[in-house]
């Protein structure tokens, strides 16, 4: 999709130093994946305490390594 925006210099300098890209569409796509990415976490963890009778899922390792 093409889009034109207003973007204030500054916060884009700072938001492409951050990503270490100097593509401006890239550097775009960077924000937008993470903001996507943090308003999920936070959307999920506002269901905090929705499934009750939900199960914990089988550990990958033995408990012997939990504390390791």
């Amino acid at each position: 999709m093409r889009t034109t925006v207003a973007i204030d210099d500054e916060l884009f300098a700072k938001a492409q130093g951050y990503a270490g890209v100097e593509e401006k569409s890239a550097v775009i796509r960077k924000a937008l994946q993470a903001y996507v990415e943090l308003e999920a976490g936070r959307r999920l963890a506002l269901m905090g305490g929705a499934m009750p009778d939900a199960k914990a899922p089988p550990r990958r390792r033995p408990p012997r390594f939990v504390n390791d």
